[in-house]
């Protein structure tokens, strides 16, 4: 079965080397679970680690506009994150009610199969309405099953794909995305003071100016030049290479704490 999006393959403002934005992705994730697990006492690792999601969630709205068949890549999200499960349990002390962070592509892969257009929606007025309700009640069902299921990121992961499928198209779109998005992400999370060794205590205008990008969660914003970059050189990983990075990085880090 054909991918849903069928329709055409727009040009996207955004990177398409998506093996390399992969890899940086995942260094940015070991950073942040080996901060969590071998080096509490190291905050920059964690803020470090804020960079990796919006990475992985703009690699999925690559591919989903490219994909060949869209329920196939579904399945491997689907397989690789059951694969993984235990590794992520046993490396990181989570549970089964803590799923690891494919079931969060993969329900912002379901989400936008939900929303992207389909071509009976161009026939008539009453396709168009029944295709944008069934849209709405597709995203509103991805983001209800984040919650429930305790997924990575929870309901705001999904949300933050589906944004970014939405401006896929322009670099500017994608930026005023990404800079609202993440202000309200960081709003509910702590407050980064120091990073390096360098005071992060700004007074006066400057205070008001960035105190709000002083919080942890909204330093997520740190992906947006690297999702923008024009990589010439695109890092192209064996389809198994691809998917095996993250279990095997799970290995690693499950090693490295008993070492």
């Amino acid at each position: 079965m054909q991918r849903a999006n069928s329709l055409q393959k727009p040009s996207l403002g955004g990177s398409t080397a998506t093996g390399t934005l992969k890899i940086i992705a995942l260094i940015f994730m070991m950073t942040d679970h080996m901060g969590k697990m071998l080096f509490p006492a190291v905050p920059e690792m964690r803020v470090l680690g804020r960079i990796a999601f919006p990475l992985y969630a703009w690699c999925l709205v690559v591919g989903f506009c490219y994909t060949r068949n869209v329920w196939r890549y579904a399945l491997r999200l689907l397989a690789v994150g059951l694969i993984s499960q235990p590794l992520y349990m046993a490396a990181l002390a989570h549970t089964w009610r803590e799923p690891n962070i494919f079931l969060t592509l993969l329900l912002g892969l379901l989400a936008l199969v939900a929303v992207a257009e389909k071509p009976w929606e161009r026939m008539s007025p009453a396709a168009r309405a029944l295709g944008r309700l069934a849209a709405g009640v597709g995203l509103a069902l991805s983001l209800l099953l984040a919650q429930i299921f305790g997924c990575d990121y929870g309901w705001r992961g999904v949300l933050l794909i589906v944004l970014l499928y939405g401006a896929r198209e322009r670099a500017s779109a994608l930026a005023a995305v990404m800079a609202a998005f993440c202000l309200y992400w960081g709003a509910s999370s702590s407050t980064v003071t120091s990073f390096l060794g360098l005071e992060l205590r700004p007074a006066g205008t400057a205070a008001v100016l960035l105190a709000p990008w002083l919080r942890l969660q909204a330093l997520a914003i740190l992906a947006l030049p690297l999702m923008l970059f024009p990589w010439r050189r695109n890092v192209r990983l064996p389809a198994w290479a691809g998917y095996g990075l993250y279990p095997a990085h799970l290995v690693v880090l499950w090693l490295l704490e008993r070492i």
